[in-house]
């Protein structure tokens, strides 16, 4: 009788263990909701892309079309140079992703482990061009950049990538060089390494989840990118994936027939790519935003 009331598990473990089973099953609960109430507009314009012209004006509107319309993806590849778009969206992004991942591995470097008079200084200015819109600087770049003859060109969406890559990014790379510990610098500097031996060798293999959070924030942002790509781009053959989609929004249809499910299909074949690196590269992502911490 004792040794069998003794082996019995505590009723307090049994309710302990029963509530963090609830627990765990609510979250788990919640968590699947909100997935599915975050994706619903993705969801929603996959659906609409396989509709037909009738079944995206119907109301109530049909969660699932009767039959998928496969050929709507065939139709607007074939009647708009989609093709095109994506290979302008490509090739910006090709020559200005190494420029900023460079450039800014740099700058942040330098804030990071080098001891310079002004250096704090020069860091809070960096980050208080972060508040400043895009908006205003647009005028003083299209004439700088006209002045320069690069209007009509995808030389001003590439070539301010080299100057630093953007506020953010360095402050994302000098947060993340923060918490690799100066010993390394100093036991390379006692074997006889220099600077950008240190840099290249040691912090950079050690900063690739950050880097590699650097380089999907940077696609994501030239490859969403409207307003650059809207102002310095006036011709079709040079329109990247954004522009491309609302200048065949604005396009008037010949036929006189809704477009929206067209517009839906356009739209996936732009968020695949960005969608299939996001899987792709999440585990480096997600490390390098909870390594990065906000150390000062």
């Amino acid at each position: 009788m004792a040794a069998t009331a003794s082996a019995a598990p505590p009723v307090r473990t049994i309710r302990s263990e029963g509530r963090r089973t609830a627990v765990t099953a609510l979250t788990c609960l919640m968590l699947a909701v909100l997935g599915v109430s975050f994706s619903f507009p993705f969801l929603w314009t996959l659906s609409s892309s396989l509709k037909t012209a009738q079944e995206v004006h119907v109301f109530p509107p049909l969660l699932l079309p009767e039959v998928p319309q496969w050929y709507n993806y065939v139709r607007v590849w074939t009647e708009q140079p989609i093709g095109r778009w994506l290979l302008n969206s490509a090739t910006i992004i090709v020559f200005s992703l190494p420029g900023a991942v460079v450039t800014s591995t740099l700058v942040a470097f330098s804030f990071a482990r080098f001891d310079y008079p002004g250096r704090d200084f020069f860091f809070m200015v960096l980050l208080s061009t972060m508040m400043i819109p895009f908006e205003v600087t647009l005028i003083p770049q299209y004439l700088l950049f006209q002045r320069l003859g690069w209007i009509d060109t995808f030389a001003p969406l590439i070539i301010p990538s080299y100057a630093g890559g953007g506020a953010f990014t360095i402050f994302l790379l000098r947060q993340f060089f923060l918490t690799i510990p100066r010993d390394f610098d100093d036991a390379a500097l006692v074997d006889g390494a220099n600077t950008f031996q240190i840099l290249w060798q040691i912090i950079v293999p050690l900063s690739r989840p950050a880097l590699t959070t650097v380089a999907i924030l940077q696609f994501l942002g030239h490859w969403n990118d409207f307003l650059g790509p809207f102002i310095y781009l006036n011709k079709q053959q040079l329109f990247t994936m954004s522009v491309g989609l609302r200048f065949f929004q604005t396009m008037p249809e010949s036929t006189g027939e809704p477009k929206e499910h067209l517009l839906m299909a356009a739209t996936v074949i732009m968020s695949v790519p960005a969608i299939v690196l996001f899987f792709a590269a999440q585990r480096y992502f997600i490390r390098g935003i909870v390594m990065t911490g906000l150390k000062f």
